[in-house]
């Protein structure tokens, strides 16, 4: 143990001097099996699979929720979300969820001299008890660590479809204010159900209020028609942005989270993907989302800084088929496997839910390889507090551990010990510790656990709580320890 402890010691002495640039790219709702670098021929992502030769793939990468919101808050906090209050799927008239003050990934590189960014889907809330869309949206990314956002300030099948730029709605015209709202503002409204053949992405379920581009939404909102995007040029104008974000930022050490909002739903990716998987609108997300990989490689290597930065590429949760609209992801998707060999996706606890495609590049220090510690992404602000030279504040951070030697492949370097799992409302949990995964069910007041050893049953289709019944206790007693910490 001491050794260990020596060896991430040094590690933080030796290399926090460098101050390597990071970008963290997360994916949405991208699941293990969803990349070809994991063997699946339905769908190629040669970017992705660049990054991950010429870095390391973790087969055991993992996200701390089967959902958005509680993933993001784990992640920039380090702290699991269930400890959090309202920290499900945020509504579109959600208050800020990370409150100013707290110790965030982006606030402790700041105290490093990190210049920091945040582009992409947000979905973690603004302002105090509500957004105020037509004045300063704050507090947001701006009073937890972040010098600069371009936000999706939800997700894209909740209202409103605009830019939130640091603290207001980007072209938002005085003349035409925003509403938003979660009843409909008037009886001759647009709506998916109202108008429904006008769409040109039809609804499954939920996800048939308000009508913007064809595609109907969940919650009501009118005006700000001049700040309204396009749902097919979302990813370009991130990109875009993040291209000349970063290279502002040339002399000084940065941090960017690109949060892509591909492959969540309503998938509608430029006219220049569509059609071109043959795996339907998601097939075709995927492509858009594997470009975008491509262009910010393409930017770091324009820029020579491919050696001076760190890249880590994740996804917020597992994969989900049909999420409410009929964009053929069911009806195209042949042998392929969204999940790979595992069980369960989104909303699940299972390892579909929230094992991941999840790849650390930084050419010149990561040797190539396969890795198969374990990783969360729960873990980014204790890492990236280590590798700046950073001291994690006390009480903050609470779940987040150093895992920055097995990011970069340190020799004999070691991940977590064991990770926890969480549904999106908090109440049932996965428990992984080595080869056992333990699964706790919480549903109408009955408690239930499932033992699974995924050394040997990685689908986790066989229960073995009866033959190990000191493991199931054991694993338990650890469960029960974490969460009551």
């Amino acid at each position: 143990m001491k050794s260990i402890l020596a060896l991430i010691a040094s590690f933080s002495l030796s290399h926090a001097a460098e101050k390597p640039n990071i970008i963290v790219i997360m994916a949405d709702d991208l699941g293990w099996g969803d990349v070809s670098y994991n063997g699946t021929a339905a769908v190629k992502t040669p970017n992705i699979d660049k990054l991950a030769a010429e870095g390391i793939r973790f087969n055991s990468g993992y996200c701390s929720a089967s959902t958005c919101t509680p993933t993001r808050y784990s992640m920039l906090t380090g702290t699991y979300a269930f400890r959090a209050k309202n920290t499900g799927i945020a509504p579109p008239n959600g208050p800020a969820i990370i409150r100013p003050g707290t110790p965030t990934f982006a606030s402790l590189v700041k105290e490093a001299g990190y210049s920091t960014a945040v582009i992409g889907k947000w979905h973690l809330g603004l302002g105090d008890e509500k957004p105020d869309w037509n004045g300063d949206l704050k507090p947001g990314p701006l009073e937890i660590g972040f010098d600069h956002c371009l936000l999706l300030p939800t997700t894209n099948d909740r209202v409103p479809q605009v830019f939130v730029e640091d603290h207001r709605v980007r072209n938002l015209d005085p003349a035409d204010p925003l509403w938003i709202g979660d009843k409909i503002p008037t009886p001759d409204h647009p709506t998916g159900e109202t108008h429904r053949e006008t769409l040109k992405l039809d609804w499954s379920h939920g996800h048939n209020q308000t009508i913007h581009n064809g595609i109907s939404r969940i919650g009501f909102y009118t005006g700000g028609l001049k700040a309204r995007y396009r749902d097919e040029d979302l990813a370009d104008e991130w990109v875009k942005q993040s291209r000349k974000w970063i290279t502002s930022k040339n002399e000084q050490p940065f941090l960017l989270f690109f949060a892509a909002h591909d492959i969540h739903v309503p998938r509608m990716p430029h006219e220049r993907f569509q059609g071109k998987s043959g795996l339907g609108l998601r097939g075709d997300s995927i492509l858009q989302f594997d470009w975008c990989v491509g262009e910010l490689m393409k930017c770091l290597d324009e820029l020579k800084l491919a050696e001076k930065t760190l890249i880590i590429l994740c996804s917020d949760n597992g994969p989900v088929l049909d999420d409410g609209y009929k964009d053929e992801a069911v009806e195209k998707l042949g042998n392929h496997n969204p999940s790979g060999p595992f069980r369960g996706g989104k909303y699940s606890v299972f390892e579909g839910g929230t094992r991941t495609p999840f790849v650390t590049r930084w050419k010149g220090r990561i040797q190539p390889g396969v890795s198969d510690q374990i990783v969360c992404t729960v873990d980014f602000p204790a890492s990236f507090a280590a590798l700046t030279g950073v001291k994690v504040p006390a009480n903050s951070c609470l779940d987040s551990v150093n895992v920055m030697p097995a990011l970069l492949g340190e020799k004999d370097a070691k991940g977590r010990e064991s990770v926890l799992q969480q549904d999106n409302r908090g109440t049932s949990f996965g428990l992984r510790e080595g080869n056992w995964k333990l699964i706790r069910n919480a549903e109408k007041n009955k408690v239930s656990h499932q033992l699974f050893d995924l050394s040997k049953d990685p689908s986790e289709k066989t229960n073995v709580a009866a033959q190990f019944p000191e493991e199931r206790k054991r694993l338990i007693a650890l469960l029960d320890q974490i969460i009551a910490k």
